[in-house]
């Protein structure tokens, strides 16, 4: 019996080094003069589910992301990483979509692949900011949700005790 977890990520991209053609005129990012990167959020989530499927027999992580099709690039880094396949929801209609609409697209294909035991994703994307994507997706899906997870206590096919990170 296997035990599926799906993780959320984001190809974004890399504001480390941002030069004068990081902005458009309209003030918005312009991608095409910045290297694309994985959601460091994102990579951490990825690196939980990896430890979650070395302590759980049957675990399997599958990658999700959405973007354009250069965004395969986040999923072949995952699988060299060690997840076990990975999904691309690519596609014009896609461009420019919100959160609304992103979370929207992946809770659909989370339907999609089947059962799902637990959705991972990092708090937020660097390039939004909004940290609305997982809180909505698990809406869509009808799903409970823990947000500011700081460290996974115990887990198994029927239960998680996770650690929050609060102000208190």
């Amino acid at each position: 019996m296997s035990f599926n977890i799906v993780v959320l990520a984001k190809q974004v991209p890399d504001t480390r080094n941002v030069g004068k053609d990081a902005m458009k005129a309209d003030g918005t990012v312009n991608r095409a003069a910045l290297p694309a990167i994985f959601n460091p959020e994102d990579l951490n989530a990825l690196e939980q589910a990896l430890r979650i499927k070395e302590k759980v027999p049957g675990a399997v992580v599958h990658l999700l992301t959405m973007g354009p099709v250069r965004a395969a690039e986040i999923i072949r880094e995952s699988l060299y990483r060690g997840a076990d396949d990975g999904f691309l929801l690519s596609g014009r209609e896609f461009a420019g979509s919100d959160t609304l609409a992103t979370s929207y697209a992946l809770s659909c294909a989370i339907r999609k692949l089947g059962k799902i035991d637990l959705i991972l994703c990092g708090r937020q994307a660097i390039d939004g900011d909004t940290a609305q994507v997982g809180p909505q997706v698990a809406e869509k899906l009808g799903l409970p949700q823990i947000t500011y997870a700081e460290e996974i206590i115990e887990i198994n096919k029927k239960s998680i005790t996770v650690k929050r990170r609060l102000e208190r």
